[in-house]
């Protein structure tokens, strides 16, 4: 992966494009903010995208390259993880063109995902934070390298894939409020709805009333289901701690959720997040900080993309 995350936080800036480009993250949140406040779902869709991205390869924005019809290697964007449910390219796309027109090959896709990511989170939390730029743009992007925790991932596959990028135990759980907000396809929720570990059944830690429900959201059917709900169903477009008083009374989607109650260390940061909204935020502001390390380019490496679906 190159740099570790302590030593690529170094290499990161606060303010980097003061002198460059000294309106760069003005006009990222002027963009992100005229989209978000309209539709504040599509700030769970940046954050998927942020997230999405510096898991493969790091925040290199790999994930915004397009797959290159008659090229052999599909991009990230046509994986299984990926395909069909990303939403957020548009308004970083939006930002870009703003900035090409401010300050030609300045500010890269990777630190605009970064800082779109962050902008996101202050429209529908309320709460922002500084993080470092200076990152630059990956010239690869390949549907194999695609390796991102799952829906169904138990907590010790969730520590594995943490630690492997540098992040910790801590940050799994920070990072799993963003679940207060944003939608999740039937197709990842009736599993667990209607056969559970190859059961018949739902998964029995699911509270029932719950279950109920979202079994008239996502209906068993023959196919795969084409809806959708919500995944946190009492605040559904704030970003805030209510997905930890979900989790602790089992009204949470996917089994990766469910999961963070499997020790008593991470049942006790879910208990402290549910009671204390300002811990949550301090520790997500920090592993966000800390997830957009990982991996990234710096100084002469990679280049900056003209157009973020696209390398030069």
């Amino acid at each position: 992966m190159g740099l570790d995350t302590a030593e690529a936080q170094s290499s990161l800036k606060f303010g980097f494009y003061k002198t460059t480009c000294p309106t760069a993250e003005q006009i990222v949140r002027d963009t992100v903010n005229e989209t978000v406040t309209l539709n504040p779902g599509m700030a769970a869709g940046i954050l998927r995208l942020y997230f999405h991205d510096c898991f493969v390869r790091g925040c290199d924005a790999s994930l915004l390259i397009k797959t290159v019809p008659g090229n052999e290697i599909e991009s990230e964007q046509d994986s299984g993880a990926n395909a069909g449910t990303l939403r957020g390219f548009d308004i970083i796309d939006q930002a870009k063109a703003k900035l090409e027109a401010a300050c030609p090959n300045t500010v890269s896709c990777a630190d605009i995902l970064a800082f779109a990511a962050r902008d996101s989170t202050t429209t529908v939390g309320g709460f922002s934070y500084a993080i470092p730029s200076g990152r630059r743009d990956g010239r690869t992007s390949n549907i194999g390298e695609v390796n991102l925790p799952s829906p169904a991932s138990d907590l010790n596959a969730l520590k594995r894939a943490f630690i492997a990028k540098g992040l910790s135990v801590v940050d799994i759980i920070a990072l799993s409020g963003a679940h207060s907000i944003g939608r999740a396809g039937c197709n990842f929720v009736t599993p667990r709805l209607y056969s559970f570990n190859g059961t018949r059944g739902a998964d029995p830690l699911l509270d029932p009333k719950y279950a109920a429900f979202l079994k008239t959201k996502c209906p068993k059917s023959s196919g795969i289901s084409s809806g959708t709900t919500d995944l946190d169903p009492v605040s559904g477009n704030r970003l805030d701690n209510q997905y930890y008083r979900n989790l602790k009374q089992h009204r949470v989607l996917f089994s990766s959720d469910e999961t963070l109650l499997d020790s008593a260390m991470t049942a006790r940061l879910v208990a402290n997040y549910a009671n204390d909204s300002n811990a949550w935020r301090r520790d997500f502001v920090a592993a966000m900080v800390r997830l957009g390390s990982v991996g990234v380019l710096t100084g002469t490496k990679g280049e900056i993309r003209k157009n973020c679906g696209a390398i030069n």
